[in-house]
């Protein structure tokens, strides 16, 4: 079947979809989610079938207040969105996802598809629009691709959450020697920002390398600059701008 297809960012190769990242082995034993919204209870039926066919869990709502009344879920999802629902529309419900759930990719649905709406809703962050009548591959395929989108945000998620906690075990004084040593700073220089001798800097570091589990310096560095750490000297005090 024909279908019009609207697309943002670029595309995944199919061998590539849904293939665990590192460090994120806990998503290749979940079950991702498809949501759909559409008050059509044919097409809501339909696509059950064909995600429950792929594997998926189908998870469907007549509308947009029945959606957001369920928890966001905590695995990869994607939400499959009639553009013309009654009462809070798809335009509305995906202004209010990109606050409560902006991790979440959502492929519009339309049989209209006209070119205002759709570069509406591709602006708003949509991942994909497709017009009535579309083939199931074309389907499958945005979702798959959606899945691995929100596989990938899910990750970074969990791998940031990880690097906060091991961060908030280090004593102040290791939140500055790590951030000073991060930001390439030598220990005797480290030292002397701190007022602490070269010796009592190496130890600090030595518990900073075991606390973050990093194995170089190179390491140190990524994990600081995924933190977005900063040193402020004039207060001699160092800020996880992520935190």
């Amino acid at each position: 079947m024909n279908s019009a297809v609207f697309s943002q960012g670029p595309r995944i190769s199919s061998k590539h979809l849904l293939r665990p990242a590192l460090g994120a082995s806990v998503m290749a034993d979940v079950i991702p989610i498809v949501f759909v919204v559409d008050d059509d209870v044919s097409v809501c039926e339909s696509l059950q079938l064909l995600i429950r066919c792929e594997g998926w869990q189908p998870r469907a709502f007549a509308s947009a207040e029945e959606f957001f009344a369920r928890p966001p879920a905590l695995v990869p999802n994607c939400l499959i969105l009639d553009i013309s629902l009654a009462g809070l529309d798809g335009l509305d419900l995906q202004r209010r996802a990109s606050i409560e759930r902006p991790e979440m990719p959502i492929i519009f649905i339309s049989c209209h598809g006209d070119v205002r709406t759709t570069v509406q809703a591709m602006k708003a962050g949509a991942f994909e629009f497709l017009t009535k009548p579309f083939g199931d591959d074309v389907m499958l395929t945005a979702i798959r691709e959606a899945l691995e989108r929100s596989r990938i945000a899910l990750a970074l998620e969990a791998e940031t959450r990880a690097l906060r906690d091991r961060y908030s075990s280090l004593s102040p004084r290791e939140r500055q020697v790590m951030t000073l040593v991060a930001s390439g700073l030598l220990n005797k220089e480290v030292g002397g920002e701190l007022g602490i001798s070269e010796i009592t800097v190496k130890a600090h570091r030595g518990q900073v390398m075991r606390k973050m589990r990093a194995d170089s310096l190179a390491g140190l560095v990524r994990i600081a600059a995924k933190l977005h750490l900063a040193w402020k000297p004039k207060s001699e005090s160092c800020v996880a701008l992520c935190a």
